[in-house]
């Protein structure tokens, strides 16, 4: 065995897979607060589903990024199966651009693209040049990585007996090309290798385009691994992409003559025509079973029909992988978890109006234990989105993302500051009616000041999650001057009432601290809204 060839081989791939990571990552920078966007609009109907996977695959150069963060989204409810099957066909679609860029074969100017990439990332004046520069060196990386691989076939040449196995029987090409891609985690770099081989003439056209099927279906495993531990729909969502490359490499083979055919007619040179292979079989593929996505979805559920259990996880939109896949991706994440914990402290201010305004003996017990549950869910979503989000700034990300991020953090921090105030509430509501001292005038001054602590949050955790700036701030700040001017007028209500001896002094303590707690709901409720200006703004 030639030992330096394989070493050389090695080095190319390791170059490339090096390259397509800069690339990846600089694109995500320069995309900034827009990346996190596109991610946000994942939701709507298939077609627009197709055409997001596309962009977001050509963003962050990973077909299979794109499809973890659909199986992701899927797991925590945000996307439908139908959805996932349009944007897993986009990304499909997407991750044949670099076997294109790959194809142009400007290997000469690898190093020329470094010194140009390196020149930016020193001396730009600004961070995009920066980051413009790190793709540059990323690009040139990529053909370095390929002018490696070519002039290191030594080996590859060595075993022609497997190379002849490959061109008479299409099926053992794609054993390969998936198995290949499995070991390597990287569908362009199959491809890249597969063209340098056929560029040196070690493999026939024949060979090549049986890899390129097996190719598709390698990138299908890490959304399997990633559905293996999460609900039933995220393993629906994996098996649409298994299914769909799978039933397209099967049409294809059998359309083989063809298919071979239209390749050949498209270019004369065996790489671009490698490349024209992958890109014609996505996008036909895509083409064929787009009009029965929907008869797919209802094959995939009759075949993995849902569960009774099939329940989100108290953390349901934190998957780690995300931050591999794109930090971006991640970031919204961290925005849809603080969607789900304003919901929980919704319920939990839910149950805090039950033991003041409708108060159930008979239900104290039930209603104990659902508060708690829901106190104990948001410690831990506080501290989980903590722990993710240190995960993603040592990821790096832009400045406009690490601003964002930043507010989400704080944001949580408010929210669970929320949540124990609603915590002194629920636990001084049963010496409240158990005393059965509130006068009506003061039952009627609690309830009015709760209703407005309890809008104040739900306007706050509205205009966090879908980004109203100015509108919403205007309403939860004039909700909190609201809450501000109620604790005044009630707290001297009330000791105008003490004074007239109508209250007991010891027992109206507990009414101001009521009316302190809601006050402070209020106080944080503002700092959620100022936290989405700050994100609107950046």
């Amino acid at each position: 065995m030639d030992l330096k060839s394989f070493f050389n081989i090695a080095g190319g791939v390791a170059l490339f897979l090096y390259g397509v990571k800069m690339m990846s990552e600089a694109l995500q920078f320069i995309a900034g607060d827009k990346m996190r966007q596109i991610i946000g609009n994942l939701t709507k109907t298939p077609l627009r589903g197709v055409f997001i996977g596309i962009l977001v695959t050509v963003l962050i150069q990973s077909s299979t990024g794109t499809t973890v963060m659909t199986v992701s989204f899927v797991n925590a409810g945000l996307l439908t199966l139908k959805q996932a099957i349009g944007i897993i066909m986009g990304a499909n679609i997407g991750t044949t651009i670099t076997a294109q860029i790959i194809a142009f074969k400007i290997e000469a100017f690898a190093l020329p693209l470094i010194a140009l990439g390196v020149l930016l990332t020193i001396f730009g004046k600004s961070k995009q040049l920066s980051y413009m520069g790190n793709g540059i060196v990323g690009l040139g990386l990529l053909f370095m990585g390929m002018q490696a691989m070519e002039g290191a076939t030594h080996l590859i040449s060595q075993h022609k007996d497997m190379l002849l196995i490959l061109s008479k029987n299409p099926l053992t090409g794609v054993l390969a090309g998936m198995i290949l891609t499995i070991l390597i985690q990287s569908s362009a770099a199959t491809i890249g290798l597969t063209m340098a081989v056929a560029s040196q003439g070690l493999i026939t056209l024949d060979a090549a385009i049986p890899i390129i099927l097996g190719d598709n279906l390698g990138t299908t495993l890490t959304a399997i691994v990633v559905a293996m531990g999460s609900t039933r729909p995220a393993k629906q969502a994996a098996a649409s992409h298994v299914l769909f490359n799978l039933l397209g490499t099967v049409i294809f083979l059998i359309a083989f003559p063809l298919y071979k055919s239209i390749v050949i007619a498209s270019a004369s040179d065996i790489g671009r025509q490698i490349a024209n292979a992958h890109t014609i079989f996505n996008v036909l593929n895509t083409i064929i079973f787009f009009p029965f996505v929907s008869l797919l979805a209802k094959l995939i559920e009759k075949v993995l029909p849902l569960l009774p259990e099939d329940r989100p996880e108290e953390v349901m939109y934190l998957n780690p992988i995300l931050i591999s896949a794109s930090t971006s991706a991640a970031v919204e994440a961290v925005r849809d978890e603080l969607g789900h914990m304003g919901n929980v402290i919704q319920k939990m201010l839910g149950l805090v109006r039950e033991s003041f305004f409708d108060y159930k003996p008979e239900e104290r017990e039930n209603r104990v234990k659902r508060f708690e549950s829901y106190e104990q869910s948001i410690n831990s979503l506080t501290r989980a989105i903590s722990e993710y989000a240190s995960e993603i700034w040592q990821k790096g990300v832009s400045g406009q993302v690490s601003t964002v991020l930043g507010c989400y953090v704080n944001a949580s921090l408010d929210l669970e500051r929320i949540g124990d105030h609603s915590e002194n509430l629920i636990e001084m509501s049963e010496s409240v009616n158990n005393a059965d001292y509130l006068s009506g005038e003061a039952h009627d001054e609690l309830k009015d000041m709760f209703d407005t602590a309890v809008n104040a949050v739900s306007s706050s955790i509205d205009s966090l999650y879908n980004e109203n700036s100015d509108e919403a701030l205007m309403v939860v700040k004039e909700l909190e001057e609201k809450i501000d001017s109620q604790e005044r007028a009630y707290r001297k209500a009330h000791i105008d009432r003490l004074n007239r001896g109508e209250c007991d002094p010891e027992k109206g303590v507990n009414f101001i601290t009521l009316l302190s707690n809601l006050e402070r709901i209020g106080d944080h409720s503002n700092n959620i809204a100022g936290y989405t200006l700050d994100i609107v703004k950046n």
